[in-house]
C-alpha cells in the first residue's frame, strides 16, 4: 500500500466529525444558545476565525487575543479537552462575543461546540443563569441539543450508503476476470470472461463458492498429490453452450496466484435513484444492529474484545483508499459510513462527558423534579468520565502502533 492512501483518513475523519458538531452547532443556536466556538480537533487552537461587530472577519492566532475588538477575556478563551465534550469553559461574569469562533485545533482526535453552562455553571452571585447558555434551556432543548450530534452521524451514514449503491455496488459472480500465463486453468483452455456454472457437480453463483470448492478438494486430497482434479461446468463469453473441463488445481500455488491460476471479474451493480435511498436506510439500520450485537456480546465476554484507536482507523482507512481504483467509490463510502455509526453509537452510551452521559444527568435532573446536580459535581462527574477515555485511547493507541500492518 502506498502510504499517501493513508492521507485518506483526514476527510473520512473530518467529514465524520464535522457532522457531528454541526448537529450540535444547529440545534444550539435554534434553541438560543450562544455558541461560542466551533472547532475541528482538541485544543491548543492552531488558528481560528471571528466575525467582527464592524463587519468582515478577524484571524485569531493560537489561544490569545488578536484584537482590541476582540472583547471577551482571556480568561475566557482557556481552553482544555477535560472540561466536557465542549472542549473549554467560559468564566462567569465575563464579556463575551455573540459571534462564534470557528478553529481548527492541534489535537485532531474530534471536535466540539462550547457553549456557556454545559456543566451548569452559574453566570452571577444570585444564581441566574445567562439566558444564552446551555444551563439556562429547558430541559427538552437541552436533550435536542445534546442528541443532534448523534442523529447527524446517522443521517450521514444514511446519506453515503444511499450514494453508494448509486454509484455501484461490486459484486463478484462466478466469472473469470484473468487467467494466469501458464496456470492450470490456462492449460485447461479458461479464459477471461467465462462463467462458472458449476464445480465438482455443485453448482456455483458467486465465485466463493468456486473457491470453497475448490479448497474443499484440496483439502480433502490432504496433500497427497501435488495437483488435484476439479471438473468445471464453464460458459464461454458470448456462448449458450455449457463445456465441460477438468482443471489440476495446485496444493502449493505460487504466492498470489491462487489454486487454478483466476482471479475474479468484478461487476458493479448501481441501484436506480428510487431504490438506492431505501437500500440505504435499511443498510444503515443493519450495520448499526451488528455494531449493538457486537458491543453486547463484548460486555457479556461472548467475544474478545476488538476496537480500534485513531491510529488503526487510520491504517485501515488507507488499506481502503487503495482498493478505490479496483473497487470504485463503494468500500470508502461504506467505511466512511460505518465509521459515522460507530461514532454516534459510542457517544449516545450512556458514559460520563459523552452526550449520553449527559442526556443521563438531563434525566436524573427531570426524575428529581428538576432539581438540578452542583454545577462542581456535574463538572467532576464529566472531567472523571473524560480522564478515562483518554486514558484509554492512549492505551488503544499504543496498542495499534504495536500491531501496525496487523489489520
Amino acid at each position: 500500500m502506498n502510504n499517501w492512501y493513508l492521507l485518506a483518513a483526514i476527510p473520512v475523519f473530518g467529514i465524520c466529525v464535522l457532522v457531528h458538531e454541526f448537529g450540535h452547532f444547529i440545534t444550539a443556536k435554534w434553541a438560543g444558545i450562544r455558541v461560542e466556538e466551533f472547532g475541528l480537533g482538541f485544543p491548543p487552537r492552531i488558528v481560528g476565525f471571528r466575525k467582527r461587530d464592524s463587519g468582515g472577519w478577524e484571524v485569531i492566532w493560537f489561544s490569545g487575543r488578536r484584537s482590541e475588538e476582540d472583547s471577551y477575556s482571556y480568561e475566557s478563551q482557556k481552553q482544555t479537552p477535560f472540561s466536557g465534550t465542549s472542549g473549554g469553559i467560559s468564566t462567569p461574569g465575563a464579556q463575551v462575543s455573540n459571534h462564534t469562533i470557528y478553529s481548527l485545533n492541534f489535537l485532531p482526535i474530534g471536535g466540539f461546540v462550547r457553549m456557556p453552562g454545559e456543566n451548569g455553571d452559574i453566570n452571577d452571585a444570585e444564581g441566574r443563569y445567562d439566558p444564552q447558555s446551555f444551563a439556562a434551556k429547558s430541559a427538552g432543548k437541552r436533550i435536542i441539543v445534546l442528541v443532534a450530534g448523534v442523529t447527524m452521524n446517522v443521517i450521514l451514514a444514511m446519506v453515503l450508503f444511499t450514494v453508494a449503491y448509486s454509484l455501484g455496488e461490486p459484486t463478484y459472480p462466478a466469472v473469470i476476470g484473468q487467467v494466469v500465463s501458464g496456470s492450470p486453468a490456462a492449460e485447461a483452455g479458461l479464459r477471461p470472461g467465462d462463467t462458472i456454472v458449476s464445480a465438482n457437480n455443485h453448482p456455483v453463483q458467486l465465485f466463493s463458492d468456486l473457491q470453497t470448492i475448490v479448497g474443499n478438494a484440496l483439502s480433502a486430497d490432504n496433500g497427497k498429490h501435488a495437483t488435484v482434479p476439479v471438473t468445471l461446468q464453464i460458459r464461454h463469453a458470448g456462448s449458450t453452450q455449457i463445456v465441460t473441463t477438468t482443471v489440476n488445481a495446485r496444493e502449493h500455488p505460487p504466492q498470489g496466484q491462487g489454486a487454478m491460476g483466476i482471479e475474479e471479474k468484478i461487476v458493479f451493480v448501481s441501484s436506480p435513484f428510487y431504490e438506492a435511498p431505501f437500500k440505504g436506510v435499511q443498510h444503515t439500520f443493519s450495520v448499526t444492529g451488528d455494531f449493538i450485537s457486537q458491543i453486547a456480546q463484548m460486555i457479556s465476554g461472548a467475544i474478545k474484545p476488538q476496537v480500534a484507536g485513531p491510529v488503526g482507523i487510520v491504517e485501515i482507512t488507507g488499506q481502503v483508499a487503495s482498493s478505490v481504483p479496483d473497487l470504485g467509490w463503494w468500500p470508502i463510502l461504506s467505511l466512511t459510513a460505518i465509521l459515522s455509526l460507530n461514532l454516534a453509537i459510542v457517544n449516545i452510551l450512556p458514559f460520563p462527558a459523552l452526550d449520553g452521559g449527559r442526556v443521563v444527568l438531563v434525566l436524573i435532573e427531570l426524575l428529581r423534579g428538576g432539581k438540578r446536580l452542583k454545577p462542581e459535581r456535574e463538572g467532576i462527574i464529566n472531567f472523571v468520565g473524560m480522564a478515562i477515555l483518554l486514558t484509554l485511547m492512549v492505551i488503544i493507541t499504543v496498542s495499534d502502533v504495536m500491531h501496525w500492518g496487523s489489520y
